[in-house]
């Protein structure tokens, strides 16, 4: 019924029987900037006169065609700028509605399946609910994600919209909300402009972070290619070859490598089983595993012959050690951030999701013979938790003291529209109506996910009965990361309770209710209550 509810709603919106509901903006609201992560903004390519502006990224029609020609680069070492092989393109973000046009919708065209190519569109529109207004206290910072996440250019760009938000929000500082990439980003402004950073913000919210790396994705993504678009829509859209042909020469993805120095308790390896033929041709398998450090050495070797055909033109494309050199004094910069005292920090991390950590490629019956043939090999995963790209251990690895941690159960693109983020979020920027359903002193969650009541009458008795049920998310002691947080669980039980009311002049009543609560497990609490009222005829 809800669906045709919507559908009813969307067609009287559409015939202008019904007006769109009108939100109360609230002035009085801190601003907040969005800043999304790898892909998370749209791009335009415009000629040398700045005059024609199309979008590359991005688009369902004619995708990949325009995303070989416009958007692969060449890695430049003397300005750490990839730099597109069309010399006639340049390579812009629209700055629309205060920013904001740039990270809602990456194809505004798209009407059917546009959930797929979707990024902070429901968070804006929530956030409007909330109080919010375009250009007052909501703004958004699109970025060349190609780029290294310290590039000079993208830095000034920031304080540049810093200095906008505050400025056009009566000197308030901002609230910054970053997704994924993104909080690289900020903690590269953090670390090179520590004073600039103090003075304009005032609280940071990061939302699956890979503080220290996304070790399965961005090995497999540079390997193998990566897709964004799932399903049907993926068929239109740019093919994963073309993808890994970007990626090896986007400094931002060899800084989401797996930090090579972290203390990580399941040690990410790149591994392959290759090969060996003895001097009788007898061949047999041997497993090769390489850490962090040394899985560079043979991602080298798979990549040292890597061409494509473009223009024409027979291009190399190994892996890049010009850029591997920059991304690591990138890591550098990251380690020395330090959280001004006056800025508080709150992270949101993805639990529960299948996450690729370490990558295997051949197996014991079907070794690899050629190193350079893992490109066309599809791999095998070890996964560990986290929201599907990011580690739950890599994002809850901030370096910070954070007020709160909270892991949700959500997959790392869908956690940036997902209902308990909503919740979570808008507590801490205490924004819109108080929740009811929030306990800030234990910092978790409840959500109703059911609530029935059925009522009969029998015998002269009035009888309704009533079952709710709630989850219960909240920060978890993992003892698998090396950060621990003090659990919030409330004790887990079965318990009853009955009430009985008599008056001379009122009809008696009886109550009892069952209280169920389930084990903490991964942060979050199942709870059944259910309930029953007898009420009698006088």
């Amino acid at each position: 019924m809800a669906l045709l509810e919507e559908l009813i709603r969307a067609i009287e919106l559409w015939l202008r029987i019904v007006k769109k509901q009108e939100y109360v903006v609230n002035p009085n609201l801190d601003p907040v900037l969005l800043v999304p992560g790898i892909a998370g903004s749209i791009l335009h390519a415009v000629d040398e006169e700045g005059k024609k502006a199309e979008r590359v990224w991005i688009r369902i029609l004619g995708a990949d065609h325009e995303f070989r020609t416009k958007l692969w680069s060449r890695f430049d070492p003397s300005t750490g700028k990839s730099v597109s092989l069309d010399d006639q393109t340049r390579i812009v973000v629209p700055e629309d509605r205060y920013g904001l046009y740039a990270i809602d919708t990456l194809d505004p065209d798209m009407i059917v399946g546009s959930d797929c190519v979707g990024y902070y569109h429901d968070m804006i529109a929530e956030m409007i609910k909330w109080g919010y207004q375009e250009g007052s206290t909501l703004f958004g910072f699109g970025y060349d994600f190609r780029q290294s996440n310290r590039l000079k250019e993208t830095m000034e760009k920031f304080q540049e919209k810093l200095e906008t938000a505050y400025n056009s929000a009566g000197k308030r500082k901002l609230t910054v909300i970053t997704h994924s990439m993104g909080g690289l980003l900020l903690k590269c402004f953090m670390s090179l402009h520590n004073d600039i950073f103090e003075k304009y913000v005032k609280r940071w919210i990061a939302i699956a972070a890979p503080f220290q790396g996304a070790p399965g994705y961005i090995t497999t993504s540079l390997l193998n290619g990566m897709s964004f678009v799932e399903g049907w829509e993926a068929n239109f859209f740019i093919s994963k070859w073309s993808m890994q042909q970007l990626l090896i020469e986007c400094p931002s993805i060899y800084e989401l490598m797996a930090s090579p120095d972290f203390n990580w308790h399941d040690i990410p390896v790149l591994q392959m089983w290759r090969q060996r033929v003895d001097n009788s041709g007898q061949s047999s398998s041997l497993l090769e595993s390489y850490g962090p450090k040394e899985a560079i050495s043979l991602m080298a070797q798979a990549l040292c012959n890597h061409k494509v055909s473009c223009g024409g033109t027979q291009l190399a494309f190994p892996l890049n050690n010009d850029i591997l050199k920059w991304a690591e004094e990138t890591r550098e910069i990251i380690s020395r951030a330090k959280l001004p005292d006056s800025v508080e920090f709150y992270n949101i991390y993805g639990i529960d999701v299948d996450t690729a950590h370490s990558v295997c490629y051949g197996s014991e019956l079907a070794p690899v013979s050629d190193v350079e043939q893992i490109i066309f090999t599809q791999p095998q995963f070890i996964f560990v938790t986290g929201d599907g790209s990011v580690p739950a251990e890599s994002a809850k690895a901030d370096g910070f003291n954070a007020i709160s941690r909270v892991g949700v159960l959500a997959d790392h693109r869908g956690i940036v529209c997902d209902r308990h983020v909503f919740r979570i979020v808008k507590h801490w920027l205490k924004a819109g109506e108080p929740d009811p359903f929030y306990d800030p002193v234990n910092d978790y969650v409840i959500l109703p996910t059911a609530f029935e009541v059925e009522r009969h009458r029998e015998d002269k008795k009035e009888i309704t009965s009533v079952k709710e049920e709630w989850e219960i998310v909240s920060s978890e002691k993992n003892t698998k990361c090396n950060y621990t947080e003090k659990s919030s669980a409330i004790p887990s039980f079965v318990g009853s309770v009955s009430v009985t009311c008599e008056g001379d002049d009122e009809p008696s009543e009886e109550a009892e209710a069952l209280l169920v609560v389930e084990p903490n497990i991964n942060g979050k609490q199942h709870v059944v209550l259910r309930a029953t009222g007898i009420a009698m005829d006088k």
